[in-house]
């Protein structure tokens, strides 16, 4: 009886949020205050397309939602490549030692968000401690534009999530049985060969909630593309940001909410489905 009170107090906290979110996206621009409602009058649908009108029909919405998944995707991607080496490398160390490591790993997340994104823009600027290692080593001859760039989005992006997939494959490979990879390299195959056939097919459930717990959130980021991020380059969360509180048009940034959430929808249904089998 408790457990199913509660699972049915979750749902409510759940579908809730997103029932407010669809009335306004189907409310009348000109209605955008509160208390928002439905266009019926009298028992008759009057209206409420609009806002999905001016997603349908402006490029600005779609370019950005298409640039705010490529961009998660890349995240993720960066993330998964760096998070498989670091895993392993740290499960390589004494037991003793693994504890200090995820603490390591954890601890910038300890650290406020705004404040880590500051350090990062004062990293990537032309004077930053980056162009200036550059220039040291002999790499760069003038400072490049790092900051407000591809580039120092997908380093503020892979340095905020990178934990997100560290931690999942960590646990994943922690658990794994090694004496498959010990056998494999006894018959002579080689590290890269052993992590192909045995480690990664291993990890790949492990590996795919990594991906989403990178992807889903980074779709949606606009705090860091905002700070980091190259100005004419506006991602999904951005232009959701600037309709809910430049242009007050809640209606059109509910229904972009609803578009983001819905492109999100297909790869979770996939992890879903492949994880029945």
């Amino acid at each position: 009886m408790i457990r199913a009170a509660a699972s049915a107090w979750l749902s409510l906290l759940v579908v809730a949020p997103l029932v407010v979110v669809g009335v306004i996206a189907f409310a009348v621009p000109d209605q955008g205050l509160p208390p928002f409602r439905l266009p019926i009058i009298e028992g008759r649908w009057v209206g409420g397309n609009e806002s999905w009108g001016v997603l349908a029909a402006d490029d600005f919405y779609l370019t950005a939602l298409l640039r705010s998944l490529v961009v998660a995707g890349v995240t993720a991607g960066l993330c998964l490549a760096l998070a498989y080496p670091m895993a392993l490398g740290m499960l390589r160390l004494v037991p003793a030692r693994r504890p200090l490591a995820l603490a390591l790993v954890v601890l910038p997340l300890c650290i406020g968000f705004v404040l880590r994104m500051a350090a990062w823009v004062g990293l990537l600027r032309d004077s930053g401690l980056l162009n200036q290692a550059l220039l040291a080593m002999g790499v760069i001859s003038a400072p490049v534009q790092l900051l407000y760039s591809t580039t120092g989005l997908l380093l503020g992006m892979v340095h905020s999530y990178l934990p997100f997939a560290l931690l999942p494959l960590y646990a994943a490979l922690e658990a794994r049985d090694v004496r498959l990879e010990e056998a494999a390299a006894d018959l002579g195959a080689g590290p890269f060969t052993v992590f192909r056939s045995i480690t990664l097919p291993g990890s790949m459930a492990a590996a795919a909630a990594a991906f989403l717990l990178v992807f889903i959130p980074a779709a949606g980021e606009f705090v860091i593309p905002a700070l980091l991020g190259a100005p004419d380059a506006l991602l999904a969360g951005g232009a959701i940001w600037q309709e809910f509180f430049t242009a007050r048009d809640w209606p059109l940034a509910a229904a972009a909410s609803i578009a983001l959430l819905a492109a999100l929808l297909p790869p979770l249904l996939l992890w879903q489905r492949l994880g029945r089998r």
